[in-house]
C-alpha cells in the first residue's frame, strides 16, 4: 500500500464572482444568500460535500449547509433583513442642504457701462 500524499488532494468547488443585486450565489442548481452589504464586489465561492461559503476580502460573509436538492433557493435570515433595510433606506429621499448661498445681485446698467452699450430707452 502506498502512503498519503505529502499535500492532500483538493476536493470541492470554487470560484470567484461578482455579487449580483439580488446577492444569490448559484452553486450547482442552487441559489444561496450572501449578507448584501458586498453587492457588486468579487466574492469567493467555495462548495465542499457538506458547506457552502461565500468569502469577501478575507471575511466570511455567507455560510450554508450544502443543499443536495435541484432549483432551491436558501435565505439565511439575518441576510434577508440586512437587504430590506437597505432596500427601505435606498426608497427614503435623503432631505439636501439647506444652506443657501448669498449672491450679490447686480444692476444691468453695470454691464452696460463697462462694454460701452448705450442703454436704449
Amino acid at each position: 500500500m502506498l502512503g498519503l500524499p505529502p499535500v492532500p488532494p483538493v476536493v470541492g468547488w470554487q470560484r470567484l464572482v461578482r455579487l449580483p443585486r439580488d446577492h444569490y450565489v448559484r452553486v450547482d442548481a442552487n441559489d444561496y444568500s450572501v449578507h448584501p452589504s458586498v453587492v457588486g464586489r468579487w466574492v469567493s465561492v467555495s462548495a465542499d460535500l457538506e458547506r457552502v461559503r461565500v468569502h469577501c476580502a478575507g471575511r466570511l460573509v455567507a455560510d450554508h449547509p450544502r443543499c443536495w436538492a435541484r432549483a432551491q433557493s436558501l435565505t439565511d435570515p439575518v441576510h434577508a433583513r440586512a437587504g430590506a433595510l437597505l432596500r427601505r433606506q435606498a426608497a427614503t429621499p435623503h432631505p439636501r442642504p439647506g444652506a443657501q448661498a448669498e449672491v450679490q445681485t447686480r444692476d444691468l446698467a453695470d454691464y452696460d457701462r463697462i462694454t460701452g452699450v448705450e442703454a436704449v430707452a
